[in-house]
């Protein structure tokens, strides 16, 4: 039971550093702008908070179990705005599980070896998560309609939609989020897990 309840503290516990990595959720009015910081902060924190936690409890299913709690935590406060008056998909749910999976099917194929899931694992994740929330923000309808027609209370005014700077949104926050993702998640999680040792 104790071993159980642990696991539980862990994903909570993740789920707090992810939130406070930087931008966790995609509000359609600024999603293609915050790829670049999400792509970075949750691609580090998935592997760091995973990695750090599945030595802990040996358990390789850690990982996909704390994204779940994510997601759980993106469709609660989903249905917060949409219970606001704010169109079903103004918040659009990042997909964590994905990523986490391939994190702990490594953890699990290198019979549990933290530097093979750390450099394996971490490149996986840094690869896949942009590129499974590229599809996804590819799918919503388009951000500057409802940038214009629901503006966000809670948005800071130096992130108000400008006209002239339409073309920003799309241009390279892709491959720069792939990027960046997959080259920082591994170093930083080397040095979590050496910080643990």
């Amino acid at each position: 039971t104790t071993h159980y309840l642990f696991i539980v503290v862990v994903a909570v516990n993740s789920t707090l550093l992810t939130i406070n990595a930087g931008d966790y959720i995609f509000y359609t009015d600024w999603a293609w702008t915050s790829f670049v910081v999400f792509s970075i902060s949750q691609s580090t924190m998935l592997v760091v908070g995973a990695i750090y936690y599945m030595l802990f409890t040996g358990v390789p299913g850690t990982a996909t179990y704390y994204a779940t709690i994510m997601t759980i935590y993106t469709w609660v406060a989903k249905g917060a705005w949409f219970a606001l008056g704010y169109p079903y998909d103004f918040v659009t749910v990042p997909v964590w599980i994905p990523s986490a999976m391939l994190l702990d099917l490594t953890y699990w194929a290198t019979r549990r070896n933290k530097h093979a899931a750390i450099i394996i694992g971490g490149t996986l994740v840094g690869l896949s998560l942009p590129m499974f929330n590229m599809i996804n923000l590819l799918l919503i309808r388009d951000p500057l309609e409802v940038a214009f027609k629901y503006p966000r209370p809670t948005l800071p005014p130096y992130m108000t939609p400008i006209e002239p700077q339409v073309g920003k949104f799309y241009n390279s926050p892709v491959a720069l989020g792939a990027g960046a993702g997959a080259v920082l998640s591994v170093p930083i999680a080397a040095l979590g897990a050496k910080l643990n040792t």
